[in-house]
């Protein structure tokens, strides 16, 4: 039974904070202590917290300066998807207690953090079929196919403790989604995750395929027989990602990052024990289709980014590629493989709401996670910060 402990909180090393995440399944790439060498303007720390001898929790803590006159030293800190701990073993007012005096020490103004737990889920099928219907409202109006009571019971904790709870919004705030798209993966074992022709291994991407729609399956399959060229690239390829993701973005309409980003994504964590990150291209003959970047750790691979052109459309090079993160996440281990968030809204004429009928085609299903909490440590400068960020939006 979990116990209140008086915990010791402290800065800790890469390498002791790496060494603890390799024991934990759940623990996002966001939480690796090498990704704050991908955030040029926030500053990282490992923290960890200590029972005796015992490192029993950690997150990765990053801080965001207040870019403002005469407040130098004050600064967002932001822990996404963290911490990382054992709810049966350690109790969330154990961490929070010594984590908010903390955090204040450290010039933090606002507190704001994602604990890793899924509070429910629903079924893809069933989500993309209530969209088409439009009877219903939101995503959490559906009954979910699974429901987590310790993650609930950490919502009321954090409650207690006097966070604020997101609120629901149809549209994308800053920072995670609380809406995520996940395909289940099937477990295989070292042996069967080794060869991809295994009759298993051809097994669990036949499972996969029959979880998406008709359509997705149909281009699925056909980019199986489109003489696409699939290939792994280093980092002196990304400035090929560039060239596409450029175009994909003026396209699209939508800021993309600079070139320097992915470079720094890709060299941060690859260097970690625990990480995977890698540059997936789409070639039919000489020319690249599409382009997409995928993150692995623990017990999930991340569909992180994706480019393409509109040329030679008919071979489905997306569709290729998204099957090729699936097969690495398999041969991983991984447990998910994820989309990306998605809209709560079930209102099919949302702007979002054709991410979401995309993404649940593919066979995912949609997790609600327990979000991002604010602990507004000055009040005054907590409501300016989130003005700013919604003026921003």
């Amino acid at each position: 039974m979990t116990q209140h402990k008086t915990l010791n909180i402290q800065e800790i090393s890469a390498e002791q904070h790496q060494r603890f995440l390799a024991e934990q399944p759940r623990a996002s790439f966001l939480q690796n202590p090498y990704w704050p060498h991908t955030k040029a303007a926030w500053r990282g720390q490992s923290l960890g917290w200590w029972d005796n001898d015992e490192l029993v929790a950690t997150s990765l803590v990053l801080y965001r300066p207040i870019p403002l006159p005469g407040l130098r030293g004050r600064n967002l800190a932001y822990l996404a998807e963290g911490p990382i701990f054992d709810p049966e073993n350690v109790s969330l007012d154990s961490l929070v207690n010594p984590l908010v005096p903390y955090l204040r020490g450290q010039g933090a103004f606002l507190i704001r953090m994602g604990l890793p737990f899924i509070l429910r889920r629903w079924d893809a099928e069933t989500v993309r079929r209530t969209l088409s219907a439009n009877d219903h409202d939101m995503i959490p109006d559906l009954h979910p196919v699974e429901s987590d009571p310790t993650a609930w019971s950490l919502e009321d904790s954090l409650v207690r403790l006097g966070w604020e709870k997101p609120g629901l919004t149809e549209d994308f705030g800053p920072g995670q989604a609380q809406f995520q798209a996940r395909i289940p993966l099937p477990e295989l074992t070292a042996a069967q995750r080794a060869d991809r022709e295994s009759p298993e291994f051809v097994q669990a991407v036949d499972g996969v395929l029959a979880r998406m729609d008709s359509t997705s399956r149909r281009q699925t399959r056909k980019s199986m027989r489109s003489d696409l060229q699939i290939s792994v690239g280093d980092v002196s390829e990304i400035s090929q990602w560039q060239t596409l993701y450029e175009e994909t973005a003026e396209r699209d309409g939508f800021i993309g990052r600079p070139q320097s980003y992915f470079e720094a994504m890709f060299n941060a964590l690859n260097s970690s024990e625990i990480a995977q990150c890698k540059v997936l291209f789409a070639h039919y003959e000489n020319q690249l289709l599409a382009s997409a970047i995928y993150v692995q750790q623990q017990d999930t691979g991340w569909y992180v980014y994706g480019a393409s052109t509109r040329a030679e459309s008919k071979r489905y090079a997306p569709r290729a590629l998204q099957l090729e993160q699936i097969k690495l996440s398999l041969e991983a281990g991984a447990r998910w493989y994820d989309l990306g968030g998605v809209s709560p809204t079930l209102n099919k004429e949302h702007q979002l709401a054709g991410l979401t009928r995309f993404k649940t085609t593919m066979g995912a299903d949609v997790v609600e996670t327990m979000g991002e909490w604010d602990y507004p440590i000055n009040k005054v400068l907590a409501r300016a910060f989130n003005r700013y960020l919604a003026r921003r939006g």
